[in-house]
């Protein structure tokens, strides 16, 4: 039988310097693998921080899971409709406002070794804040904090800054022959 391991002892542990990825491009997958390894994290006993940019109140299932976990926090901002980079309305820039505020509270806190920033690419490329904002938040993590930035459209000053960058490359995709996203597969 395997010796089991307390999460408490797995705390004491320290985890080394905290890198930062970045999870972008076209592909699927993204906010798939960074939510991958938010429940590795957790299974090693560590805490973390998810911050939803650009996805407010819809339903999406990965929310549903992880607020079920004591070891992670879970922030979304944004409104259920799309963002339209033309067409920006100052309560979207509120929320992603806001989002980058808790990102930095979390990120901060000493309490979140992990800390997933998803969509904040799309919400730089989009302006609702600035590739600077992201860069000093970048520049500001605490040593043994991860950071994981999802979405589309990373700025290269962002990919730069990175430890690890990850480009998702879309060859072939249901949506693009009419099939919507799916509810427990898609979102």
């Amino acid at each position: 039988m395997p010796d089991k391991i307390s999460h408490r002892d797995l705390k004491k542990r320290p985890v080394g310097r905290g890198q930062v990825q970045v999870l972008t491009g076209n592909g699927k997958g993204k906010t798939t693998s960074a939510l991958g390894s938010v429940v590795r994290a957790v299974g090693h006993g560590l805490r973390v921080s998810v911050i939803f940019f650009m996805k407010g109140d819809y339903p999406y299932g990965e929310r549903k899971t992880l607020i079920c976990f004591p070891d992670v926090s879970v922030k979304s901002f944004g409104g259920e409709e799309f963002v339209d980079p033309e067409r920006l309305k100052p309560e979207q820039k509120e929320q992603a406002s806001k989002a980058l505020t808790a990102a930095r509270s979390d990120m901060l806190s000493g309490n979140f070794d992990l800390v997933v920033l998803d969509e904040i690419n799309v919400a730089s490329a989009f302006n609702l804040i600035t590739v600077d904002d992201v860069l000093q938040l970048i520049k500001d993590k605490p040593e043994r904090v991860d950071l994981i930035l999802t979405g589309r459209k990373a700025d290269i000053k962002i990919l730069d800054a990175a430890d690890l960058v990850t480009e998702m490359v879309n060859i072939k995709h249901p949506y693009d022959r009419g099939f919507p996203a799916r509810p427990g597969y898609d979102f």
